[in-house]
């Protein structure tokens, strides 16, 4: 891997040498079926022709490619040796002339990773599916380039491919004499340039706009799938939601769609959720729902497809210019996906999810010893795949929230706009956005920025109330705090909110104000004389990013009446709250599950309450007094029974509660009830028992020795399809037996036969916390192997393993002695590596930390 590398430095380097004119790149993938030849991975020819211009004639550069053989090199119709100018991941340039073209044959690999050239043979019907996946730095699995953000160039892509296949690229393509040739695109980055081919079901659609010249705007639209999908597949949904924000971001961009066609692809076995590649985006397939859902699934789904959407602007049309600005895009399109949401489509509570869901995801991640600024410093490609995280997505989407309420949505739009005019095609740093904006809302964006995307850290902001003898508010003031690793206090819109309860017993919102906070207190003047509140609400409607607080006051009227909360997004920021509390050792976590259990059946908003399910869920396994768990894993089996039972039948939250209570449920009867809703002996009204629900019952049955091989193998039988082989292969390293789990740890980590998905679902199955005691000899084993792994497999499968396979369930002073050890005695790692070390350190840490508090609360 570290071969493979390429940094920040190089990279400019090559940027203030090079140009690029354009690719012609041509790809045989006839070879993807059939069987192998001879030994070594599986190889598709790719001959790529590169015109690019050097403003120092005579100087040395290269160019990336990453394969296993070259065939033939030659720059400017002079041959060069393969094995002089190839070291397996750049090709030599020397002795450039002002105007070049470099020929490179080579044969590539196909992947089983979801990097590069992916392969998927679907076990339901053997057929071939094909597509690509490259951010950051992995077209050059594919055909050689040069591989950084700022080298745009039109391309064209050629494809020869079995006669029964169809192809798709960025631009419009034919088939003529049985190679399917494409559009030239317009000039973008190497890494979203993409090929998807094989047998996919496929369904269009179109869009039409008459722009306001008169012009009409015509984007042909298209959706495709596996087949073995294509009775699950709802494109009609997913062509709504598309016309929705093509018309969302029409009206507000002032800039037409401009890549021509509209492609949306859901492919097999992908690593993220999707990839914004212009004309043809591409999206994990499990977007595709076997069975019933819940609606967050579906609002989750169209802010998939809104975020990338808006990446066609912020990202494809305008790009950053290195990896340190990948904000540029990620946080713009984080945010839009929740604007446009509530702005366009059905999904009018997205924001009530971002606060919920995304924001966790931040203030997980801002609190790691690698929390970095919204603007990192990303000295080389390992560092920029580990950037795609919630500082970079979610917190940055926080901070343009609050930019938003900072300058106005006017203003913000408008800088928008000026934006993709003035940098159409090119390429931009932190400093070409915040000058537009400056433009557009006269205000010093410069002070904004050091504050919000220059700093790194959450602040947290505690409400202080002084009262009259009169019981009304003497004044109220705010108090921001720090971590003292990352001290900064920044500026605050928020809004301030006072809850008292009805005579009806409604816990409802009689007064509020915004206040600028800045500083470590502010006071809230306008709230002076108001009545008592039986809560404050310091980050009401959610303006800002930071851990809200309460005061003693605030937090006793929530332990009693968190349920009788009126406003959804009121309830969902208190819930966060106290969820942020218990990861603080600030709530014992048996405080919290018992929140759960009191107030979650009476949550109104579904993604709300699956969110409380994994929080509870988290708690149990993590943050509570390890003598405590198994009571509190009794009390939550027991009442997500009791709930799931009185839900109404056929209802959304009589799913989601199944979900909840197959992933909590360990008591034998709680077990034989499982075994029952599968077998039919048993029934709950309404509760349709389909494919996906049956998986999810069989996880906990195998997990506690309850379902063998032989029940898994015959569900198998009935779900032969990819989906259930990623299920079966999950519960089949659930299962409770030594040799269960050395099978699959070689597996994962001695072997590297199965591809990124079955990895992660071995990995999954592998750590089960009622299986604390199998997984022991695994703590002294993960350190030992980690450094080769993350030598030997590529950075998606070191990424899975590390992260996947840390000995979190050793949970205890002895696990972190062992971390700590192996960090000091591996100071000279690779920096990603000791990242994602410190990260499950510190994760483990703060489990030790909430137990200790959680064991307290008892005493």
């Amino acid at each position: 891997m570290p071969g493979e590398n390429l940094s920040r430095d190089e990279a400019r380097e090559r940027a203030a040498l090079l140009s690029v004119d354009g690719y012609e790149v041509s790809l045989d993938v006839r070879s993807a079926v059939g069987d192998t030849q001879g030994e070594g991975p599986r190889t598709f020819r790719s001959v790529t022709t590169l015109r690019f211009r050097c403003n120092e004639p005579g100087a040395s550069s290269f160019a990336d490619l990453v394969a296993p053989s070259v065939t033939a090199v030659s720059l400017n119709g002079r041959d060069l040796d393969p094995s002089e100018v190839f070291d397996g991941t750049r090709i030599a340039l020397e002795d450039l002339a002002a105007d070049n073209e470099l020929v490179v044959d080579a044969q590539c690999a196909y992947s089983r990773t979801g990097e590069g050239l992916h392969r998927f043979v679907d076990p339901e019907d053997g057929e071939v599916y094909l597509y690509t996946q490259y951010e950051p730095a992995d077209s050059r699995r594919v055909f050689a380039n040069f591989e950084q953000p700022d080298l745009k160039a039109p391309f064209r892509f050629e494809v020869r491919a079995p006669e029964e296949w169809t192809v798709w690229s960025n631009g419009a393509g034919e088939r003529a004499d049985g190679v399917w040739r494409f559009a030239e695109t317009k000039p973008i980055s190497t890494y979203i340039t993409c090929v998807v081919a094989g047998p996919y079901h496929y369904v269009t659609d179109s869009y039409e706009r008459t722009l306001e010249d008169g012009t009409r705007l015509e984007i042909p639209l298209g959706a495709l799938c596996r087949k073995g999908l294509a009775p699950h597949f709802d494109a009609d949904d997913v062509f709504l939601i598309t016309k929705q924000g093509l018309d969302f971001f029409h009206d507000h961009f002032d800039y037409p769609y401009p890549f021509g066609k509209y492609d949306q692809a859901f492919v097999p076995e992908y690593n993220l959720g999707a990839m914004e590649n212009p004309g043809l985006v591409t999206f994990r397939e499990e977007y595709i729902f076997r069975g019933k859902v819940t609606r967050a699934s579906y609002e989750g789904r169209a802010n998939t497809i809104l975020h990338e959407m808006a990446h066609m602007w912020f990202g494809d049309l305008v790009t950053m210019e290195w990896w340190d600005d990948l904000w540029l895009k990620e946080s713009f399109a984080d945010f839009m996906g929740a604007f446009a949401n509530v702005g366009a489509t059905r999904f009018k509570d997205a924001w009530i999810t971002f606060a919920n869901r995304r924001k966790a995801w931040a203030y997980r991640a801002d609190q790691l010893p690698s929390t970095h600024p919204v603007t990192a410093d990303i000295r080389d490609l390992e560092d920029a795949k580990l950037n795609f995280d919630g500082i970079t997505y979610a917190k940055g989407a926080s901070a343009l929230k609050q930019l938003v309420a900072y300058v106005g949505q006017d203003a913000f739009l408008e800088g928008a706009r000026r934006y993709f005019k003035r940098h159409a095609y090119g390429n931009t740093r932190l400093g070409d956005l915040l000058s537009v904006l400056e433009e557009t809302s006269g205000r010093d964006m410069a002070a904004w920025a050091r504050s919000w995307l220059q700093t790194a850290g959450v602040n947290s902001l505690t409400p202080q109330v002084l009262l009259s003898a009169e019981g009304r508010i003497d004044e109220l003031a705010v108090v921001q705090e720090a971590a003292e690793t990352h001290p900064e206090l920044r500026p605050h819109r928020v809004a301030v909110g006072l809850y008292r309860r009805t005579g009806e017993g409604a816990l409802e919102r009689y007064a509020r104000a915004e206040v600028d906070v800045d500083g470590p207190r502010t006071v809230v003047a306008e709230l002076a004389g108001a009545e008592a509140p039986e809560l404050v609400l310091v980050n009401d409607d959610d303006l800002t990013y930071c851990k809200t607080r309460f005061d003693d006051t605030s937090l006793a009227t929530l332990r009693e009446h968190l349920g009788s909360l009126t406003d959804p997004l009121a309830r969902a920021l208190c819930w966060s709250a106290l969820w942020n509390m218990t990861r603080d050792s600030l709530l014992p976590a048996r405080d919290f599950i018992g929140l759960v259990l009191r107030f979650a059946g009476r949550e109104s908003g579904i993604g709300v309450l699956q969110m409380l399910h994994a929080w509870a869920e988290s708690a149990l396994v993590h943050y509570v007094a390890p003598e405590w768990r198994e009571t509190g894993g009794r009390l939550l089996g027991e009442g997500a029974l009791r709930e799931l039972r009185e839900a109404a039948p056929g209802g959304e939250p009589q799913l989601a509660w199944a979900r909840f209570f197959a992933a909590v449920a360990s008591g034998e009867a709680e077990l034989s009830l499982l075994r029952g809703l599968l077998d039919g002996s048993e029934k709950i009204n309404g509760l349709e028992v389909d494919q996906e629900l049956r998986w999810a019952f069989l996880s906990p049955l195998a997990a506690h020795g309850v379902a063998d091989e032989a029940v898994l193998a015959a569900e198998l039988a009935r779900d032969d399809t990819a989906s259930g082989k990623r299920h079966q292969v999950r519960c089949l390293a659930a299962r409770p037996s030594a040799a269960v789990k050395a099978q699959a740890w070689a597996q994962v980590v001695e072997s590297d036969a199965l591809s990124n998905a079955l990895v992660e679902a071995t990995i999954a199955g592998f750590e089960r916390s009622s299986q604390r005691e199998l997984l022991a000899p695994y703590t002294e084993k993960y350190f030992a192997a980690i450094e080769r792994v993350w030598a030997e497999r590529s950075i998606q499968i070191g990424m899975d393993v590390v992260r996947g396979l840390f000995p979190s369930l050793m949970d205890s002073q002895d696990t972190l002695d062992a971390t700590d050890a192996w960090l000091s005695a591996h100071e000279d790692a690779a920096p990603a590596l000791r990242r994602l070390v410190l990260e499950a350190r510190d994760d483990l840490s703060r489990a030790l930390r909430g137990q200790a508090c959680d064991a307290a609360a008892a005493r």
